[in-house]
């Protein structure tokens, strides 16, 4: 019998961790596919929610809000490329790198969700691409529409998404429910609303969590 899991992603597409994390979730997902069938949904979770337009260079931000020295900051930034090249994703820092406003992105995220999960887990994917992998200017609406096409979306609707200010209520709503939970850092992976998995874990410590969903005795 195939069991059924929710699984509730909380993170930012600005969050390295976040697609090392979702990397191992769907590496774990493809060892345990015909036992365990997941639909995933990205809830919005902002970094920096304060970041001005044009966004700030990464390694000066990071000096600035954790206090770390450059050398430090190199480090964290090789030992994170390391991690992500080990589960298949390129992340290309380098001394320009930014971070950027998420918040238009996040208003992409739950456009997609509306249209199927399938096509918001496409968005997800792409939009972690521009970032980190092709160092895209992600507070742009051009450069947004246009990742909203690679990924299967309607360019017109994703435009007319970004310059309506739809679902500006409903992702404030959505950053304050998870807030509201205890989720202060992501990302936050919630399993069957019971279950969490925090930070980029490698795809056993996903597998462990979903094969303990799977044991569990059906409710009668």
């Amino acid at each position: 019998m195939t069991i059924a899991v929710r699984i509730d992603f909380v993170s930012d597409i600005s969050c390295p961790w976040c697609i090392i994390g979702l990397q191992g979730l769907e590496e774990a997902l493809a060892r345990v596919a015909g036992e365990i069938e997941a639909e995933i949904t990205f809830r919005p979770f902002e970094l920096n929610p304060d970041m001005a337009p044009g966004g700030e260079n990464m390694g000066d931000h990071i000096i600035r809000k954790i206090g770390s020295t450059r050398e430090q900051s190199a480090q964290m930034r090789q030992t994170i490329t390391e991690r992500a090249a080990a589960t298949g994703f390129t992340i290309n820092f380098s001394d320009d790198t930014r971070i950027y406003n998420t918040f238009d992105a996040h208003r992409l995220l739950h456009w997609a969700a509306q249209e199927s999960p399938e096509k918001q887990r496409a968005l997800k994917h792409a939009l972690f691409d521009a970032h980190f992998t092709r160092g895209e200017i992600m507070d742009d609406s051009d450069t947004l529409v246009a990742v909203a096409e690679k990924a299967g979306l309607d360019g017109g609707e994703a435009r007319d998404v970004l310059t309506s200010g739809r679902y500006e209520a409903e992702v404030r709503q959505e950053e304050a429910l998870w807030r509201s939970r205890g989720i202060n850092s992501v990302p936050a992976i919630i399993l069957n609303e019971k279950y969490l998995v925090s930070g980029g874990q490698p795809a056993e410590a996903f597998e462990e969590a979903l094969r303990t969903i799977a044991a569990e005795p059906v409710a009668s």
